[in-house]
C-alpha cells in the first residue's frame, strides 16, 4: 500500500491550494489549540500536531525575538511536511 502523501506533495499535484495552506497557517494562528482543519477536496489534518510534530516549529513560536514573518514560515512548513488524512 502507498504510503500517504504531505500536504507538500499534494500541494505539487494542485490537490491542494496555496489558498488551503495559507488558511491553515491562518488559522493555526488565531488557535494553536486546533486539532482538526479541513482543506482541499476532502483532506482533513490535525494542526496542532503538525506544528508540535516539527522542533524547529515549536522553537519559532517559543521565541519571542522570531519575527513574524519567520513563525508563519515555520508553521507553513511543518504544515506542508504533514500527511492529512483523506476525509
Amino acid at each position: 500500500m502507498a504510503e500517504t502523501p504531505t500536504v507538500g506533495e499534494l500541494f505539487k499535484a494542485q490537490a491542494i491550494l496555496e489558498a488551503d495552506v495559507a488558511a491553515a497557517v491562518d488559522a493555526f494562528i488565531a488557535d494553536p489549540t486546533l486539532t482538526t482543519f479541513l482543506m482541499g477536496d476532502g483532506y482533513s489534518l490535525d494542526l496542532h500536531g503538525a506544528v508540535s510534530d516539527i522542533p524547529f516549529a515549536l522553537s519559532m513560536m517559543a521565541n519571542l525575538d522570531a519575527k513574524p514573518a519567520s513563525k508563519r514560515s515555520a508553521i507553513r512548513t511543518a504544515i506542508l511536511l504533514t500527511r492529512p488524512v483523506n476525509a
